[in-house]
């Protein structure tokens, strides 16, 4: 049986709120992934997301894209 992706659902003002805790970039969400995906050049990190809805903005967490 196929698994379901709901995506990633957060308040547009969160979303504008949140940055990346390594290089503070803005965070973009990747629904297919549930991550919040950092858009800086610097650090290229992915953050999860919980099944609750919250995101994991801990760098040990994070992984590499």
């Amino acid at each position: 049986m196929a698994e379901v992706s709901i995506g990633v659902e957060l308040p547009a003002d969160l979303l504008e709120i949140l940055v990346c805790p390594a290089c503070h970039s803005s965070l973009a969400v990747d629904h297919d992934r549930r991550e919040l995906v950092c858009t800086g050049t610097v650090c290229g990190l992915a953050f999860p997301v919980t099944d609750e809805g919250i995101p994991v903005l801990l760098i040990d967490e994070a992984r590499k894209v």
